[in-house]
């Protein structure tokens, strides 16, 4: 079974745009708010089909293909 996407190691490497939590057909993707008011895509491991089609759509990870 494949692992489950990692969507960035830092804060920095993510620009909270949202568009992982859009793709996500199976709602695995949660946006939560941190202690700053910013919010953070977290994966719910118990419903990701491991697709990866957030990491497809990510801006910062494409960018850098």
């Amino acid at each position: 079974m494949k692992d489950i996407p990692v969507l960035y190691k830092r804060k920095e490497d993510c620009c909270g745009c949202t568009a992982c939590y859009a793709i996500c057909q199976k709602h695995a993707i949660t946006m939560k708010e941190d202690e700053e008011g910013f919010e953070y895509p977290h994966i719910n491991e118990e419903f990701c089909i491991r697709c990866y089609m957030c990491l497809e759509i990510c801006p910062i990870k494409t960018a850098r293909k």
